[in-house]
This record gives C-alpha cells, sequence and structure tokens, in this order.
C-alpha cells in the first residue's frame, strides 16, 4: 500500500457536485492498493499513521500526532499512486490492485485505521470521479509505502 498523508487546516471531497466528506484541521490520506497487499500491509499502515507526529507542540517543533491533537482524517481511494511511468508518456496503472481486490481492502483500511484513531474517519467512494480540495497546513506531506517498512 502507499499514501501520500497531507497534513490539513481543512479538506474536503465532492462527488458529483455534492459535498461528500469534510474535515477540520487533521489529515488527508490518499491511498493506492497494490495487488498481493493484505491485513498486516494495513494493520502496519494504520498504526504508523495514527502515530504519526507532524503536528506543532507549544514549541513549534513537530512533535504531536492526529491522535494526540485529536485531528479529522479524511481517507480517498487513489489508484493512480501506482503508476508507472518508465515507458512514453502514459502511465501505467498495471501495478494497482483490480477493484474487486482494493475495494474489499480500502474498506478494511478505512474500518482499521477509525479503530486505531479511537474515532471515525470520513472518506471519499472507492472508483467515484472526484473533487478533493484540503488547505496543506505547514506544507507537510509525507509518503509512505508497506513495500518499505524495515
Amino acid at each position: 500500500m502507499r499514501v501520500v498523508i497531507q497534513r490539513t487546516a481543512h479538506a474536503s471531497v465532492t462527488i458529483d457536485g455534492h459535498l461528500k466528506a469534510a474535515i477540520g484541521q487533521g489529515l488527508l490520506v490518499l491511498v493506492g492498493i497494490e495487488e498481493g497487499e493484505g491485513n498486516e500491509d494495513i494493520g502496519w499502515l494504520c498504526k504508523k499513521i495514527a502515530a504519526l507526529r507532524i503536528f506543532d507542540d507549544e514549541n513549534g517543533v513537530m512533535n504531536r500526532s492526529v491522535t494526540d491533537i485529536g485531528g479529522e482524517v479524511l481517507v480517498v481511494s487513489q489508484f493512480t499512486l501506482h503508476a508507472s511511468t518508465k515507458k512514453g508518456n502514459r502511465p501505467s496503472y498495471i501495478r494497482a490492485a483490480r477493484p474487486e481486490t482494493a475495494i474489499p481492502l480500502y474498506e478494511e483500511f478505512c474500518r482499521a485505521l477509525s479503530t486505531e484513531l479511537g474515532r471515525e474517519v470520513a472518506t471519499g467512494r472507492f472508483g467515484a470521479d472526484m473533487k478533493v480540495e484540503l488547505l496543506n497546513d505547514g506544507p507537510v506531506t509525507i509518503c509512505i509505502d508497506t513495500k518499505n517498512k524495515e
């Protein structure tokens, strides 16, 4: 699994002109799922996201997690995180999991992250054409890939 995490002042996702979800201060998590991934990847990644210390403490040092600040989380599926650009100019998405594999894993990722955080995460809708807006706070953007756990 590959995620791009952005620290936000606020973020939202709109589908077909209707607001699907919105959060205040917290994290926007874009998640891409690759074939062959499973619950071990989900568990490791959710613990990492919940504990990631990228919010300022009273001294202005990034020393607090989204859990510490009581922040919100918006999770949006994004298969394009697995784009391969090795050949030509049209990205290939062959490494991205097919929907029949990715949808249950995405749903489990959202459930597991909610459990880890102790609160529900807001979500987009898998496979939908979504308009995602955010005010990146910092800016702070972190990329994590479960293939690089060690």
